[in-house]
């Protein structure tokens, strides 16, 4: 197991930091400060080629490109105060109601104008051991920042292990009821970009999905997956749902069994190089989001192309616009309670290699 650091550029004057993880079967991860944004992951395959297989770049410099800031993608990043959408950027809590910055059309994203995504975190800790290295990040985020209530203090743990998973753990306390909903939204693909993700092979545990309204935020309704294109809870290709859901998924997936315990929510198989990815979490739902608004622009300074459905998330967090929702669980962190979350990327590939 190795750990290291490196300088990455500057932000607003500040120092950006690139760590990169590395465990002793090839697999490797690199963040940086910026935004808590996970830059790449490097996966062997069954043949014993490694290849980087998520969204992001080699140098800071990419993330601010003009095609990147227009299309937004949010590759890696660290989302936050509250991931997804947020019905006209609006909430009552405790009988007041808050407006929040509206950056996705009538609606609130991702935190804001100015999210989590966007900030420098403070690295705090450090471990190294035989079995595991990690890295622990902090952001303060004081009260009416973005408008929402409270000072936020957030704590996450990037942890690789020589399990080949990458352990995602999310703490979080506050002073005043304040919406959070934390998460991570790295891009995958595990053919390496050499194509789309069309051919990948997903199972995820989920008997319904929330019902968007017109403006792509849900209000409430879910709807079945039984017998329908959104059911993966059987192995299913995605490209054999395109034919019905032209523009792929978008969908939140919702674990009515939801219990807070570690569990596995998801897996995926690429055939063409045998890489796998199981997912655990132990969140109330997860984004399935096959790339639809991905800019074909973009691409790795190496020469990978991103671009429509030649990626997936699987963003887990609390329900969208949950502070709006009576039946969300935990959307609305209290003074006294600690946000503690915690989802599991886990890698694997073909044995022999």
């Amino acid at each position: 197991m190795q750990l290291s650091k490196s300088p990455f550029g500057t932000f607003e004057n500040q120092p950006v930091e690139l760590w990169t993880l590395a465990n002793d079967h090839g697999v490797t991860v690199k963040l940086m400060t910026y935004g808590g944004t996970v830059t790449s992951i490097r996966v062997p395959d069954g043949s014993g080629n490694i290849d980087d297989i998520v969204c992001g770049f080699d140098t800071l410099d990419g993330y601010f490109s003009e095609e990147y800031k227009t299309n937004s993608p949010y590759f890696g990043c660290l989302v936050g105060r509250y991931a997804a959408r947020i019905k006209d950027g609006r909430f009552e809590l405790d009988g007041k109601t808050y407006q929040l910055a509206t950056n996705d059309g009538p609606n609130h994203l991702h935190g804001g104008a100015r999210g989590f995504d966007k900030r420098i975190w403070d690295v705090i800790d450090t471990t190294e051991s035989t079995d595991e290295v990690s890295v622990t990040l902090q952001l303060i985020s004081p009260d009416g920042e973005e408008s929402y209530p409270g000072r936020l203090d957030t704590k996450v743990q990037y942890l690789l292990n020589n399990d080949n998973e990458l352990r995602i753990h999310y703490l979080a306390e506050t002073d005043q009821a304040t919406p959070v909903s934390l998460t991570n939204h790295t891009y995958f693909n595990l053919n390496g970009f050499r194509n789309t993700v069309l051919d990948h092979v997903v199972q995820l545990d989920s008997p319904r999905y929330m019902v968007p309204d017109d403006t792509n935020v849900p209000v409430g309704d879910e709807a079945d997956v039984a017998g329908t294109a959104a059911d993966f809870n059987q192995p299913k290709r995605i490209g054999d749902a395109f034919d019905e859901l032209p523009m792929g998924f978008e969908h939140f997936y919702v674990f009515p069994s939801h219990d807070g315990s570690l569990r596995t929510i998801a897996s995926v198989n690429e055939p063409s190089t045998g890489r796998r990815l199981e997912v655990q979490s132990t969140e109330p739902g997860t984004l399935f989001y096959t790339g639809r608004y991905t800019s074909d622009a973009l691409r790795r300074e190496s020469g990978a192309a991103f671009g429509q459905f030649r990626a997936f998330c699987l963003e887990t967090s609390k329900l969208p616009n949950g502070p709006n929702l009576p039946s969300a669980p935990k959307s609305v962190l209290q003074p006294g309670e600690t946000y503690d979350e915690t989802t599991v990327y886990k890698f694997g590939w073909p044995t022999g290699a």
